[in-house]
C-alpha cells in the first residue's frame, strides 16, 4: 500500500484515472483505501432537477450515484443513499451559495460543489470543491490556454463545541494542468508533487516540508508546454465559534488557496523559467565568445 500510494504520488493527474484502475486490478484487497487516498481530477455532472452543475467526488458518492449538492438527490436515483441532517443540510445550501461567489471573485468562472456529514466524533466534515477549465473552449475568459484545468479539494474536519471554540483540520489538495500552442515556445513538458504539513494552535505555528520531486522532458520538435502539478496541504486550527462555522472554514480555505497560488508562481513556475533559460537561454542573453 505504502509503494503504490508512492507511485501515484509520482503520477501526472491527467493519468492518475489509468493508473489508479491498474492499481486496483492488482491491489483488490487495497481497494476502499485507494479509492479514499488518492485524490482524482474532478468530473462535472448536471443536475436535471435545479439545472445546475456540481462536482463528482468520493465525499459524495454512495455506491455508484452522487448526490447533488442543490437538490439533494442522487444521480442515478438511489433510495437510501446517505444524506446530511436537517440541520447540517441547511448549512450546506448556505455554504454552497457563498462559495459560489467566492470561486466567481477568484477564478472568474468555473464551478463549485460544498458536500458535508456528520461524523463519529459528535462533529461534522465539510468538503470544498472547485473545478476551473482555462481552454479556450471552457471557462477561461482570457484565452491564453489551448488546455488548462485547475481541481481544488479541501476537506474540513470540525470538532464538537467546546467552551466556545471548534478545532478545525483543513487538507487541501490542488491539481493543475495545462497546455499552451506556441510556435516560438517548442515543446516543454514538467511534471511534479509536493506535500506539506501545517500545524497551528494558539498562535503557535509549525511547518514540514518534505522532499520535493520533480520530472521534466524537454523535446523541441512540437510546438506544445505542458505543466502538470499536484500540491497537498494540512492546517490545524483552533477557532471561536462566534462569527460561525462558516466564517471560519473560509478564512482558512482562503489563507490556505493562497499559500498554494504562492507556491506555484515561485515554487514551481520561478523554478521552472530558471531552468528553461538555463538550457534554452532567450538569443538576446546569449553571450559570444571573443574570437580567436
Amino acid at each position: 500500500m505504502e509503494a503504490a500510494m508512492g507511485l501515484m504520488r509520482r503520477i501526472p493527474p491527467k493519468h492518475t484515472e489509468t493508473a489508479l484502475s491498474a492499481l486496483l486490478t492488482l491491489l483488490p484487497q487495497h481497494s476502499s483505501d485507494l479509492l479514499s487516498q488518492v485524490d482524482q481530477p474532478l468530473q462535472v455532472f448536471s443536475d436535471i432537477d435545479s439545472g445546475k452543475e456540481f462536482i463528482l467526488c468520493e465525499y459524495n458518492r454512495d455506491a455508484d450515484s452522487y448526490r447533488s449538492p442543490w437538490s439533494n438527490k442522487y444521480h442515478p436515483p438511489l433510495e437510501d443513499g446517505a444524506l446530511p441532517s436537517a440541520e447540517l443540510r441547511k448549512l450546506e445550501i448556505e455554504a454552497n451559495d457563498i462559495f459560489s461567489i467566492y470561486r466567481d471573485q477568484y477564478y472568474e468562472g468555473g464551478i463549485s460543489s460544498v458536500y458535508m456529514w456528520e461524523d463519529d466524533n459528535e462533529g461534522f466534515v465539510a468538503c470544498f470543491l472547485i473545478k476551473k477549465d482555462g481552454s479556450k473552449t471552457g471557462h477561461g475568459r482570457r484565452g491564453y490556454l489551448q488546455e488548462g484545468a485547475w481541481d481544488a479539494i479541501h476537506v474540513i474536519e470540525v470538532g464538537p463545541e467546546e467552551e466556545g471554540t471548534a478545532h478545525y483540520r483543513l487538507t487541501s489538495t490542488v491539481m493543475l494542468s495545462l497546455t499552451t500552442n506556441n510556435d516560438a515556445s517548442g515543446m516543454f513538458s514538467l511534471s511534479g508533487s509536493i506535500r506539506r504539513e501545517g500545524h497551528r494552535n494558539n498562535n503557535i505555528t509549525s511547518l514540514h516540508v518534505p522532499t520535493r520531486v520533480f520530472r521534466m522532458t524537454l523535446p523541441w520538435s512540437s510546438s506544445h508546454a505542458k505543466f502538470l502539478l499536484t500540491l497537498a496541504q494540512v492546517m490545524n486550527m483552533d477557532l471561536s465559534i462566534q462569527e460561525g462555522h462558516l466564517c471560519n472554514m473560509g478564512r482558512m480555505i482562503e489563507e490556505m488557496e493562497s499559500k498554494l497560488r504562492n507556491s506555484l508562481d515561485q515554487v514551481y513556475f520561478g523554478k521552472t523559467k530558471e531552468m528553461v533559460c538555463t538550457l534554452r537561454p532567450p538569443s538576446e542573453v546569449v553571450m559570444r565568445l571573443p574570437e580567436t
